[in-house]
């Protein structure tokens, strides 16, 4: 269980044992880390620590609804600019990229909630395709999609190439040169993502989508 402050300054220190949680909880792994080691990074006592989390589960649970909801904004925040459908796939992708490149943990703690905490990775996932499923279904009414693409299928699935081309090519960053990062259309889809995987990227997603009927 975790506990809101009520103070601005009691919310900054629940904000600060968040972030070194993250960080320690993605540095050695749940098993490895303590409460010990989380208070002594963010520099408070383990009292103030039980003011808000009431155990280590309970700031890892909490660490990782945090991690879901800054992604989320993310993506919504660029999405949401973009009136065209797959203009919208394509700077909800770029943020995406951009955040996992500039946030690793997300992957590290995601895979360790699999096995830690597994009811809270499902809402991880489920919270994101829920938008995901209602924005694809807005755009195939408008006529944006083809008329064959199930929106949840779509959804879960182009979820799935996100996150692996994420981990490949933004965490798995060792045998790529990232030296160019502008893309065909001059912007930066994320730190450390080759453009060239980027855009073949938005190829797929956007020949999977398109109402025009792309050869198949």
């Amino acid at each position: 269980m975790s506990t809101l402050p009520r103070t601005e300054r009691g919310t900054r220190t629940r904000a600060r044992l968040l972030a070194v949680a993250t960080d320690v909880f993605a540095e050695r792994g749940y098993h490895d880390a303590s409460i010990v080691k989380i208070t002594e990074a963010a520099e408070v006592g383990q009292g103030t620590f039980y003011l808000y989390f009431d155990s280590k589960q309970a700031i890892f649970e909490e660490v990782v609804r945090d991690l879901n909801s800054r992604v989320r904004r993310a993506m919504f925040e660029a999405s949401s600019r973009e009136t065209a459908r797959l203009d919208a796939e394509r700077a909800g992708f770029r943020a995406f990229f951009r955040f996992t490149a500039e946030n690793p943990a997300l992957y590290r703690i995601m895979r360790q909630a699999e096995f830690v905490a597994p009811d809270v990775l499902h809402m991880h996932y489920e919270t994101i395709a829920r938008g995901y499923v209602a924005g694809l279904t807005a755009a195939r009414e408008r006529g944006e999609l083809a008329a064959d693409v199930d929106p949840k299928v779509a959804a879960w699935a182009l979820m799935g190439i996100g996150e692996l081309v994420g981990m490949r090519w933004v965490l798995w960053t060792g045998d790529d040169s990232a030296s160019d990062r502008a893309t065909s259309d001059g912007a930066a889809p994320a730190p450390g993502l080759p453009p060239d995987v980027f855009e073949a990227t938005m190829r797929l997603v956007e020949r999977a989508l398109s109402s025009q009927g792309a050869p198949r």
